[in-house]
């Protein structure tokens, strides 16, 4: 069926996940606690961020777009008085291997195949207006193979991510906005949206009051059919701009990365520690599918 904006969508529902466990294996938990950082939120903005260097709270509140600054603020820059960014990147790239390793991912022909493939799709990935892509593309390289698929997943995924916002940006839906969105099209439940990213009632009915002038949200905050409209949009334009992350393979090559780590993210779903419901949203339906159907 040819490159179409669809494969870069079932690349992503694959990539991220792997990426995922960083946020929620208990490796990586342990890692970031044992920095001595308090609580998961300063260990995210840490461990997140620390491919910028100690940058201010507002720079990362910008890049990470759907967060408040006063959330960032919590977490930064008193975690570099605990740990130091380097230290962060280190504790992140290791946990995620000891996560990825206890998940039944081992250094095998196959693991070797689609990190290499990964990382030459994530290392020559367009770098235009995408910041916090850079940012991890200027990293040293691990020798280890698991460590470098895992690398070149945060990559395709943080690239994809810069894609995103600007797309965001682009239509006048601002972070906090984009949260509301996302609930109303089904992606993420409303309630997991508004505890990890900070609502109370209030502030999330100012959002959809914002979203409903528009002519985006109904007066039950559903969608109307210009925000399913727009909502469908966004998604399209982003898959479509993520499509780039994949030029640097041939199609004989996109399909062998496909056929290697469609398995390996059976791997992490089948860990549980990745749960169904995240604010990212991902389908895993497709999962039993390891072809990119290219032919």
């Amino acid at each position: 069926m040819g490159r179409t904006p669809s494969l870069a969508r079932r690349f992503f529902e694959r990539f991220e996940l792997v990426h995922g466990v960083t946020y929620f294996a208990p490796e990586c938990r342990s890692a970031l606690d044992g920095l001595g950082y308090r609580g998961f939120w300063m260990g995210y903005m840490a461990a997140r961020s620390a491919p910028l260097g100690q940058v201010p709270a507002d720079v990362v509140a910008a890049m990470f777009y759907n967060f408040t600054t006063a959330r960032v603020a919590k977490a930064l820059p008193a975690a570099w008085q605990i740990a130091d960014p380097a230290a962060a990147l280190a504790a992140r790239l290791d946990s995620a291997v000891a996560a990825l390793r206890r998940s039944g991912v081992i250094d095998d022909e196959a693991t070797r195949t689609a990190a290499d493939l990964a990382a030459k799709a994530a290392r020559t990935a367009p770098l235009d207006g995408r910041p916090l892509y850079a940012a991890n593309r200027a990293l040293d390289w691990p020798d280890d193979p698991i460590a470098q698929l895992w690398q070149a997943v945060t990559l395709l995924r943080e690239q994809r991510g810069d894609a995103h916002v600007a797309i965001l940006l682009g239509e006048g839906i601002t972070g906090r906005q984009s949260n509301v969105l996302h609930a109303a099209a089904g992606r993420t439940p409303r309630e997991m949206l508004m505890r990890s990213r900070d609502y109370d009632d209030e502030q999330w009915e100012h959002y959809s009051d914002e979203l409903r002038a528009r002519g985006l949200l109904d007066g039950s905050g559903e969608l109307t059919e210009a925000g399913r409209r727009l909502k469908q949009a966004i998604e399209d334009r982003t898959d479509a701009a993520a499509l780039s992350a994949l030029d640097g393979l041939t199609d004989a090559e996109v399909e062998t990365l496909f056929q290697t780590l469609t398995p390996i993210t059976r791997q992490v779903v089948a860990a549980g520690d990745v749960p169904a419901a995240t604010p990212m949203g991902l389908r895993r339906d497709d999962l039993t599918d390891g072809s990119a159907h290219l032919g």
